[in-house]
């Protein structure tokens, strides 16, 4: 038998059992629209994740109290974590690496216009918070005055979100709110700037740093974030940091992250997330491989007399093996481009239902999805197709 002969054949022994043929390849088909869907999802979360980072830019760097690793000893043993001040904020401004410092702090708190009240995060920053989210110029009003930072004026700035929320369509410029029953004047209003590791940044009040401690009882800041020149790295910046707070605080209690940092450690996390659910879909694959196998175990005993004849006829047992081998190949690309089809019917489906769900296509999973049938069906189909090719001919040719 000649090679044409081989696919003719074969493929004739599948579309003659359509409907067997198809169910056979539904296994397979689950699992590639498993992989394509759920790796969809994971990578459309993934870069819906980086892009909420880096609207902000790539030059920010956050400074929190604290270590992050410890020595394995309860830090008050030696000392406590000095919290971060005006004075740490005033120091970090005068280093030539960096453009702007903001310490910044959150906590929840009951938001009130004069007939509307609604609890939301209250968030206190420094004047230039707009820069660090990138709002500077496209601000409603203005943004929290530059005033002393230690006895600011009570101005608020609001997200869109809660502007909304307790204005509708007037202009809330001008106007009074009390934040935990405390009065402030709006001054200005965010644009729409989305959520941010969880917190959404439209449904929140801004009001100066000094005027949140007081208000919440603290000593110190959450955290201050920073942005460095352009003109320089931010590993350098970092340094520069990490000496000056090293100098001020008597030890190297604080931890400094970047984004690049951020990104790295929620890549991770995406791509085991990614791969978890990538594996999801190889159970559903190797459950459409057990499917193949049986049916072409089923195969060769229907066709028993048939494998005779063509032993008969002069076919050698590699090429009988070749034939069952080649048929289940075929029942798993049928399945694979069956469950490529319904994989992106299903991406397109739900994009125009929810056309705000973070979805797109992992293709370099779909592409091991594809390869990882084609092994399958390969592996599936060895041991019938070994088999058949050790049947006897006679014997073969004696089965009804």
């Amino acid at each position: 038998m000649k090679l044409k002969d081989i696919i003719l054949f074969s493929s004739y022994s599948v579309i003659s059992q359509k409907m067997r043929s198809f169910l056979t390849s539904l296994g397979i088909a689950v699992g590639v629209v498993c992989v394509i869907f759920l790796t969809g999802l994971g990578q459309g979360l993934q870069d819906y994740i980086v892009s909420q980072f880096t609207q902000f830019g790539t030059n920010i760097i956050g400074i929190s109290p604290g270590k992050e690793q410890t020595m394995g000893m309860p830090l008050g043993v030696f000392g406590t974590v000095r919290p971060l001040s005006f004075e740490d904020a005033e120091a970090l401004e005068q280093l030539p690496t960096i453009e702007t410092v903001v310490p910044v702090s959150g906590g929840g708190g009951e938001i009130e216009s004069a007939d509307r009240m609604r609890r939301s995060m209250v968030i206190g920053t420094g004047s230039d918070y707009d820069i660090i989210v990138g709002a500077e110029n496209t601000m409603f009003g203005e943004y929290l005055p530059d005033d002393n930072p230690k006895t600011p004026r009570a101005y608020a700035v609001l997200g869109p979100k809660i502007k909304e929320e307790l204005f509708g369509t007037n202009n809330p410029l001008g106007l009074t709110v009390r934040v935990n029953s405390v009065r402030f004047r709006v001054v200005g209003v965010l644009p729409a700037k989305g959520d941010f590791l969880g917190m959404d940044l439209d449904d929140a009040i801004y009001i100066p740093i000094a005027k949140f401690n007081a208000m919440f009882n603290r000593d110190g800041f959450q955290e201050i974030d920073v942005i460095h020149k352009d003109s320089v790295t931010t590993d350098e910046a970092v340094a520069s940091i990490k000496r000056l707070l090293i100098s001020r605080h008597g030890g190297d209690d604080t931890t400094i992250t970047t984004q690049a940092d951020m990104l790295e450690t929620l890549g991770d996390i995406m791509k085991w997330l990614k791969f978890t659910v990538a594996a999801f879909g190889g159970i559903s694959l190797l459950v459409g491989g057990v499917g193949i196998f049986t049916i072409m175990t089923v195969a060769v005993n229907e066709r028993t007399s048939e494998i005779g004849v063509l032993r008969a006829l002069g076919a050698s047992r590699k090429r009988i093996q070749d034939v069952f081998l080649l048929e289940s190949i075929f029942l798993a690309i049928l399945g694979a481009l069956l469950g490529l089809s319904i994989g992106f019917l299903a991406i397109n489906i739900a994009l125009a239902i929810y056309p705000d769900m973070p979805i797109a296509v992992a293709w370099e999973y779909i592409v091991y999805a594809v390869i990882i049938s084609l092994f399958i069906g390969l592996v599936a189909g060895y041991l019938p197709a070994r088999a058949a090719a050790q049947l006897d001919p006679i014997e073969a040719l004696r089965t009804d």
